[in-house]
Order: C-alpha cells, then structure tokens, then sequence
C-alpha cells in the first residue's frame, strides 16, 4: 500500500454508489470524492464507503455547478460520458480540478450495429434520456489539451487515459 503522502486523491465524476471508490480506497488512496446528481445512489455510498471515515466526501450535485474543493491526482468518469451533452464544459472542468501530471480515465460509447440501435430505444425513445456515441478521432480533439491520450477501443465503446 503506498504511504498516505504519496498516495492518490480519486475524484470520481457521476460515482453513484461508491463501487469503484471502494476498490480505490482498499488500494490505498488518500481521498476519494464521488460527485452524483443522484442522491438515492449517494446514499449507497454513504453505506458502502462508512467504513473508510474522513477519506470520503460525497457531493450531491451537477457536476459543472457544484463547488468541489481541491485537486486530483486521477479524476474518473466512468459510464458517464453516455449522457452528457456538452462533453467539452466537462472535459474543461475535469482538466481545472486536475492536478498537475494528473490523470483523467473515462470510457465513452461508440456507435455499434449489435448495441446501438437497442441503446437508442431503451435510453432515448422509452425512457426520453439522451444518449451520446464517440469515435476515435473525436476523443482525440476533445482531449487535444492534455499532454498525452491513450485510447483503447472496446467491444462497444472506449476506454480513454489523459494525462495533464
């Protein structure tokens, strides 16, 4: 386990239930602070994260609004990318509570013939939530300011790592 001092802030945008947070915290980090519109699924963490005390902050709230203090080693945003509209104001707002030499992880859906077609009428037509597909070249100018981006491709979507 790293030393306290050398060990990660984890910002965790769109966290819901504190599952990631809570394999985070097991590995050792200092800080862990999940963001959530939802506080029914903060509620799961707040259960799911007790045991960890003052290394958790949970923060109801939208993500671009809410005062969040500090900076971040790693800033994650996984699942999240799905629903968001103006990806550029978040993708800024990760890169302003990042921490300098920090990394952001996320994943982001791509358009698939086997998922796609299912995603849009389950998301959009049933339940009226808009829903949001990236490619490649798109992930690439939207991370054009980190100083390195690693994007790996998926069976249905991106996994991405920028570095500040």
């Amino acid at each position: 386990m790293a030393r306290e001092r050398d060990a990660p802030r984890v910002l965790d945008v769109g966290g819901g239930s504190g599952r990631i947070g809570e394999l985070i915290l097991d590995q050792g980090a200092s800080r862990y602070v999940d963001v959530d519109l939802s506080d029914s699924m903060l509620g799961l963490a707040r259960e799911r994260l007790e045991r960890f005390g003052d290394k958790v902050t949970l923060i109801q709230g939208d993500f671009l609004e809410t005062p969040i203090p500090g900076s971040y080693d790693v800033v994650l945003a996984m699942g999240y990318f799905d629903y968001i509209e103006n990806a550029p104001a978040h993708v800024t707002r990760i890169s302003e509570l990042l921490a300098p030499g920090g990394s952001v992880v996320a994943s982001f859906p791509r358009w698939t013939w086997t998922k796609g077609p299912i995603r849009k009428l389950r998301y959009e037509v049933i339940n009226k939530c808009p829903i949001f597909d990236y490619t490649r070249d798109g992930l690439s100018r939207l991370f054009a300011g980190f100083s390195s981006v690693e994007i790996r491709p998926g069976k249905s979507g991106f996994l991405l790592r920028a570095t500040k």
